[in-house]
C-alpha cells in the first residue's frame, strides 16, 4: 500500500502520518519525488484498511499495491532510480560498462586488463575473488588476497570495483575492499545473504537466477530494499532453457519488462548469457537497444590462458571494438558511453 502526499504537505503533517502507520506496527519507506512524496507501507495491510488515513491533512490518496513486490515496483516509485557509486551513476543517461576477468588471477594480469578496459571506456572493473563453481575441483578464487589485489589495481588505475559475495559472514569484509557487491545467479534466493547486504546499505549487483522468473527476480530485490537499501542494480545474465548451443538463453525481453515493472536500473551480462565470445558484441548491441543501463563483460588479455571462462571472454582488442559498436547504438537511442 502507498500513501500519496499532496505537493504542499508540510514536514509536520508527513511525520504525523508516518507516526500513525508505525503505531499500527507497520513499516514505512518514503520516496521523495520531483512533485510529491510517497509513503510506502510494509506489513499486514489489513491493519491500515480500517484506518481513515485519507482524512489526515496532507494525504492525497491511499492506493493498494497489487504486485507482491512493493518497494521495487513503479507503483511505489514512478521515476527511474539512479544508483550512484562514487562518481559513477547507473541508471542515468550513461551506459555504464563493467569489464574484467571472470576470476582474479594475479596482480600483473589484473593490472594489465584494468588499464586496457579503462582506455576503451569501462568505468568499473569486474573480477571474482570468491568463485562458486559447478565443480568442486575447479579454481575457487584467491579469496581475501584477490580482494586486496583488486583494490590495489582499482586505486592505481582509477576504476570502481564489483565482485561476488557468497557468504553472509563475508559482507562486512567485502565492504572494506569493493565498491559494489555482486550476488551471483546461484545466490539470488539466498535470503540470509540478501538481508545482510540490505543491512549493509552497500551498492549491490543482483543477478537473475538461472531458472528464475522475472517476478521471482524482483521479489529477491525486494528483500534488499526491505532493509532500506535502495542501492540495487539488477542484472540479466540469461536463463536455462532447452537450448544447448549457448551457455544460457539471454532474456532480452526481461530488460524492457523490468523497466515497465520496476524503477531499479538493469544491466546485462552478455558473457554468461551466451558463453561464446563471438556472440558477446552483437548481444551487447541488442541489450543497449532494449534499454539496458549497463553491460557486465568478461575481458582477458589472454583468454586462451584464463583460469576460468576463457571461451566467453573478449580479448582487449575485441573489447575495444565492442565498445565502439555499442557506443553507436547508445547514441541512436539517446544514451551515451
Amino acid at each position: 500500500m502507498i500513501i500519496v502526499l499532496k505537493s504542499n504537505t508540510t514536514a509536520d503533517e508527513k511525520k504525523r502520518i508516518i507516526d500513525k502507520v508505525h503505531s499500527l506496527g507497520l513499516k514505512t519507506m518514503v520516496s521523495e519525488g520531483v512533485e510529491r512524496s510517497i509513503i510506502g507501507v510494509i506489513g499486514e495491510e489489513d491493519k491500515i484498511r480500517v484506518q481513515p488515513l485519507e482524512a489526515y491533512p496532507g494525504v492525497e490518496q491511499v492506493i493498494a499495491v497489487l504486485s507482491q513486490f512493493k518497494l521495487v515496483s513503479r507503483e511505489f516509485k514512478p521515476q527511474s532510480s539512479v544508483v550512484k557509486v562514487k562518481d559513477v551513476a547507473i541508471g542515468g543517461e550513461e551506459i555504464v560498462i563493467m569489464a574484467g576477468p571472470c576470476a582474479i588471477e594475479n596482480l600483473q594480469t589484473l593490472r594489465e586488463i584494468a588499464v586496457n578496459v579503462k582506455k576503451s571506456g569501462a568505468r568499473i572493473l569486474r573480477g571474482g575473488a570468491f568463485k562458486p563453481r559447478t565443480s568442486p575441483y575447479s579454481f575457487q578464487g584467491l579469496g581475501v588476497e584477490g580482494l586486496k589485489i583488486m583494490k590495489q589495481v582499482c586505486d592505481e588505475v582509477g576504476l570502481l570495483s564489483v565482485t561476488e559475495v557468497i557468504d553472509p559472514r563475508d559482507v562486512e569484509l567485502m565492504a572494506k575492499y569493493v565498491d559494489i557487491m555482486q550476488v551471483g545467479a546461484r545466490n539470488m534466493q539466498n535470503f540470509n545473504l540478501l538481508k545482510e547486504i540490505g543491512i549493509s546499505k552497500r551498492p549491490v549487483l543482483l543477478k537473475r537466477g538461472m531458472m528464475a522468473t522475472i517476478k521471482e527476480f524482483l521479489m529477491s530485490a525486494e528483500y534488499i530494499l526491505n532493509e532500506d537499501n535502495f542501492n540495487v542494480i539488477l542484472c540479466e545474465r540469461g536463463i536455462r532453457t532447452f537450448e544447448t548451443y549457448t551457455r544460457n538463453t539471454l532474456d532480452i525481453n526481461a530488460v524492457p519488462a523490468i523497466k515497465m515493472l520496476s524503477h531499479l536500473p538493469i544491466v546485462v551480462d552478455p558473457s554468461h548469457g551466451t558463453g561464446k565470445w563471438g556472440l558477446v558484441t552483437p548481444v551487447s548491441r541488442a541489450a543497449v537497444a532494449a534499454g539496458a543501463d549497463g553491460l557486465l563483460v568478461e575481458v582477458h588479455v589472454h583468454p586462451e590462458e584464463a583460469v576460468s571462462d576463457g571461451t566467453q571472454s573478449l580479448n582487449t582488442d575485441n573489447f575495444e571494438k565492442m565498445v565502439k559498436e555499442v557506443r553507436a547504438v547508445a547514441e541512436a537511442v539517446g544514451r551515451k558511453i
